[in-house]
């Protein structure tokens, strides 16, 4: 029995994770609106993160398996707040949606030590969404201008998603490490 080669589901949970946090920050630091961060956030963020966290399962990847379905359940969350702010069905406050992200910073917390068993390029990436997350938090209690820091200091961690992403790709098609991923911090 000759057995397929499988696709990595990481490249579109990565591929989603890193665009609707870039839009999200493009918006955060006042270069667009927030429709295209909602569409994405239901659709890319949280669907397709979704379905690739639920391929992760069937490798038996535990880190993806959570970090893929748990961000894109963050997405859709965050895509209904803002619908029901906008029709008003129920306002979340500034103090509300904080609470909401320190709930995902102390997620994240975790994710970020667990990236350390996995490489470097991972541990960077939960890194910076970690400090991200605190930034946000810090500004969604009474000093808002760390919002938009935290957008400037996103885009780096959107970035980082994507290029593990694009080094899941191109090393693949190459046949060998063109965008190295680096070592573990803690070695298995």
């Amino acid at each position: 029995m000759t057995l397929s080669k499988q696709g990595n589901p990481g490249v579109v949970g990565l591929a989603g994770f890193g665009l609707t946090t870039l839009l999200l920050q493009l918006h955060n630091i006042g270069l667009m609106g927030l429709g295209p961060v909602v569409s994405m956030g239901f659709i890319f963020g949280g669907l397709a993160q979704m379905i690739a966290g639920f391929q992760e399962q069937k490798l038996g990847n535990n880190f993806g398996y959570s970090a893929f379905v748990a961000y894109g359940a963050f997405w859709i969350g965050l895509g209904i707040i803002w619908l029901m702010n906008h029709f008003e069905v129920y306002q979340s406050s500034t103090t509300d949606v904080g609470y909401y992200l320190v709930a995902w910073t102390l997620y994240t917390l975790i994710m970020f030590i667990a990236s350390l068993w996995v490489h470097k390029a991972m541990t960077f990436t939960f890194g910076t969404l970690l400090l991200g997350f605190i930034l946000l938090d810090i500004g969604h209690f009474g000093h808002p201008v760390f919002n938009v820091i935290a957008g400037y200091e996103l885009i780096v961690c959107a970035l980082a998603a994507w290029y593990m992403m694009a080094g899941i790709i191109i090393n693949d098609l190459a046949g060998k490490t063109v965008l190295k991923m680096g070592h573990p911090f803690i070695a298995k």
